[in-house]
């Protein structure tokens, strides 16, 4: 099964200094207005989940969910979670470090189209 999650180290990097900070943590992505395309940091169940989320899986440890009208857009992509220098315009928890999470996509290949891990419609009980 082909995961549809990455990390990059900077921002694994990134992550467990903010895991050391804020204990477990959650990305959301909800392809809004600003930053809302951007994936977001949050301690875990900061953000509340809904119906119209999708869990997409897990980086190093942290789920990662998707409003299901950005999944529409991103279903055939393979997301990796980077960081670069600046401040972005959210509430992400890594912003007062003076970075951003960001993410760098690529269309899967057929194989991989094929023997993806699945998805699931959130909430549910781990969430």
């Amino acid at each position: 099964m082909h995961q549809r999650l990455a990390i990059t180290p900077a921002a694994a990097d990134v992550l467990n200094k903010l895991r050391a900070q804020h204990g477990p943590l959650m990305f959301h992505q909800s392809g809004g207005c600003c930053d809302g395309s951007s994936p977001m940091c949050y301690a875990a169940g900061d953000f509340i989940i809904g119906s119209q989320d999708i869990w997409l899986g897990q980086i190093d440890g942290c789920d990662f969910w998707m409003s299901s009208d950005q999944f529409e857009y991103w279903q055939h992509t393979h997301l990796t979670v980077d960081v670069t220098p600046g401040r972005g315009a959210s509430f992400s928890l890594e912003i007062p470090m003076g970075v951003r999470f960001l993410i760098r996509s690529r269309m899967f290949e057929p194989q991989e189209l094929n023997n993806l891990l699945p998805v699931q419609q959130g909430p549910f009980e781990n969430a």
